[in-house]
């Protein structure tokens, strides 16, 4: 017996199948960013000191150091990018908002004519447009959006995106310190754990993204461990030049 589908519940199904996730949110990319790049850079600063025959307590006091230095400079220079891209696109949307309100009629115009070029008919086109500007926020809204690219009522914020990079970069620095703050004494618990914190990342990652978990996952290993045999390699190569 066929299902018969009413024209309701097919418009519900298309909702709840076509919803999008927040590509634009100030915390993803600090987040996912700073957790890989406190993994992988603290990982390659702890093998590469190990390389050179260092003892625990160096390389415990290596890790640390390597965690907050990292931690602070990632979320500093979140701050300071996003603070300096929203400052820069509110500099723009004063200058569409002064020419919404000194050449309204030019505006008004200028919207028609996009949406002309996307295939609307002409008179159309100045009807939506001169409906749209009636209202002069909405009207900077949709110019933001047509000419610019942006939503002003979803830029970015510079406070979350350095508490997200400062608290990723944290946790992932972590990893490759805590065998040794848990007592281990050589290097190979260290380069597992943070392995393995690497494939959960880039499984992680690919949640939001169109790749699978695996791929996503050794290839970010592979990078990682990459960086790790070359650093350890450099550190053993300079420590017996140096000793």
């Amino acid at each position: 017996m066929a299902v018969i589908e009413t024209e309701a519940s097919l418009h519900a199904a298309h909702r709840d199948n076509h919803t999008h996730r927040d590509v634009n949110g100030g915390w993803l990319r600090p987040a996912v960013f700073g957790a890989m790049d406190g993994l992988v850079s603290n990982l390659a600063l702890m093998t590469g000191v190990a390389g050179g025959d260092i003892g625990r307590q160096g390389l415990v006091l290596t890790g640390l150091a390597g965690l907050a230095a990292g931690a602070f400079s990632m979320a500093a220079g979140e701050y300071t990018s996003v603070a300096s891209q929203r400052e820069l696109v509110e500099a723009e949307l004063d200058v569409e908002r002064r020419e919404l309100r000194r050449h309204p009629k030019d505006e008004e115009a200028e919207l028609a004519a996009l949406y002309e070029t996307r295939g609307v008919e002409p008179a159309l086109a100045r009807q939506v447009a001169r409906q749209l500007s009636r209202d002069p926020e909405q009207a900077l809204e949709i110019h933001a959006r047509e000419e610019l690219g942006i939503d002003p009522s979803d830029l970015p914020s510079p406070l979350v995106a350095a508490v997200s990079s400062f608290g990723a970069f944290a946790l992932g620095a972590l990893l490759p310190v805590l065998p040794y703050l848990l007592g281990a004494s050589a290097l190979w618990p260290a380069v597992l754990l943070a392995l393995l914190g690497l494939f959960a990342c880039g499984a992680v990652v690919a949640r939001v993204t169109a790749r699978t978990w695996w791929y996503s996952g050794l290839r970010q290993l592979a990078l990682g461990g990459a960086a790790a045999g070359v650093t350890y390699a450099l550190g053993h190569l300079f420590g017996t030049a140096v000793g």
